[in-house]
């Protein structure tokens, strides 16, 4: 009994023509069975990819949102050190370039570095 199944569905499946996978269902009680069963499975495929696609999307977006978050957190720190402290205020200005002696580098009379021997 067994050996009376048709086991040509896979086959045919993969390896044939639409028109002629179609003409062996329509000849195949059993094989038809078999692409029911496929089309079920099918269908739910469908149903949990939108849920699995939504699910990363979310997971994407909480991603953007935290590094978006640490981002601006980053810069208002970074803005407020710069706008708070006076003493980078006075230092620094439009224009102004700062020497090794600023910098505060033991500098000669003509203010290159000095290096001792």
């Amino acid at each position: 009994m067994e050996q009376d199944k048709c086991s040509k569905y896979e086959s045919l499946f993969v390896f044939s023509d639409e028109n002629t996978l179609n003409k062996h269902l329509q000849e195949c009680k059993e094989c038809r069975k078999e692409a029911e069963v496929q089309e079920k499975v099918s269908t739910l495929l469908d149903e949990v990819k939108m849920y699995y696609h939504s699910k990363n999307k979310q997971k994407r977006n909480r991603i953007r949102a935290i590094c978006a978050s640490v981002f601006m957190v980053f810069s208002l720190m970074s803005l407020g050190v710069v706008t708070t402290n006076d003493d980078i205020m006075d230092t620094l200005k439009y224009g102004d370039t700062l020497s090794a002696e600023d910098l505060g580098f033991p500098v000669d009379s003509y203010g290159l570095l000095m290096v001792d021997e």
